[in-house]
C-alpha cells in the first residue's frame, strides 16, 4: 500500500465515524422530526402509566393516581387521541386538553 491510499482510507473512516456520531444530535436538534408525529392525549393513561402532567403534588411521568385521569396525558400517534376510549371524559374519548373527570 502507498501513503496516498492509506491517507485516503483514514480520511474515509474518520468521515464515516463522524457521520454516525452526529446522527443522534441531528435528530435531537430537529425536535424529533424523524420520529412519527404524536400528540398529547389526556384521559387515556392507566394509573401510574402517564407520560406527564398529573396535577398538583405530582412530579410527572408515572404519577397518575387513577385510570383515565383527566389531567394526565400520554403520547399517542397523531389523529388517534379523540378515537381512544376514556371512561372519565365528557365525550367518552381522549381529549387534546385536560378536563374535569366525570364519574365512571
Amino acid at each position: 500500500m502507498n501513503k496516498t491510499m492509506t491517507a485516503a482510507s483514514l480520511a474515509l473512516a474518520l468521515g464515516a465515524a463522524l457521520t454516525v456520531a452526529a446522527a443522534p444530535a441531528f435528530a435531537a436538534s430537529h425536535g424529533g422530526a424523524m420520529k412519527a408525529e404524536t400528540e398529547k392525549c389526556f384521559g387515556v393513561a392507566m394509573k401510574g402509566k402517564n407520560d406527564c402532567k398529573a396535577g398538583a403534588g405530582t412530579s410527572c411521568a408515572g404519577t397518575s393516581k387513577v385510570d383515565h385521569q383527566g389531567n394526565a396525558w400520554s403520547m399517542v400517534p397523531k389523529g388517534t387521541c379523540e378515537k381512544t376510549t376514556s371512561k372519565t371524559s365528557p365525550t367518552g374519548m381522549g381529549q387534546l386538553a385536560e378536563f374535569k373527570e366525570k364519574k365512571a
